[in-house]
């Protein structure tokens, strides 16, 4: 029996499962464990999505990373199995530097662009909780000129590297599947 093999697939796979256990660490400090042992020196992610406000950046980037990041890698494992599995076209010179770039450009994107406006929509939910409840009483406009105007630019520089590397990715896909 034929084993079918991608050296590619492979490594999006394991892109996908490191993505997977960042996924898990934020998810951990989302639902606040350290609550369940009386560590309350920080403020309550939980509060912040449930606030909206600028805290909504913290849930959009959340779920897009766990998307994008996450289910997006392993699903684009797929595309290279079956290039280099099912039709048997190995990547190799121009073809692997392009799969090289996705694989490096995409992570590095996406990771930096969601876990930037995670922690942008969290500074931003602390700061415009109420005093009382130990936030800085922010008011929105204060919010995202002194927090979130900020990251704007490194969240899109990231959100473009993410694209150029899907981009060489489509490119390799592209370039391997019309070579004999």
């Amino acid at each position: 029996m034929q084993t079918l093999q991608s050296k590619w697939a492979s490594r999006f796979i394991w892109a996908a499962i490191v993505q997977g256990l960042l996924a898990v660490a934020v998810t951990l400090l989302i639902i606040e464990p350290l609550s369940i042992f009386g560590i309350s020196w920080y403020f309550s992610p939980a509060m912040v999505i449930a606030s909206g406000g600028g805290g909504t950046w913290l849930f959009t980037g959340y779920i897009s990373y766990l998307t994008v990041g996450v289910v997006a890698m392993a699903v684009t494992a797929l595309f290279y199995f079956y290039v280099e599995g099912i039709l048997g076209k190995t990547y190799h010179g121009l073809t692997s530097y392009l799969a090289a770039g996705h694989l490096l450009l995409m992570n590095i994107g996406v990771a930096g662009s969601m876990f930037l406006m995670m922690y942008g929509g969290y500074l931003a939910g602390w700061a415009s909780a109420a005093t009382a409840s130990g936030g800085k009483g922010l008011t929105p406009g204060q919010v995202h000129v002194q927090i979130l105007g900020a990251l704007v630019d490194p969240i899109g520089a990231f959100i473009i590297l993410a694209a150029v590397g899907a981009i060489l990715g489509g490119l390799g896909f592209i370039v391997r599947s019309r070579m004999k």
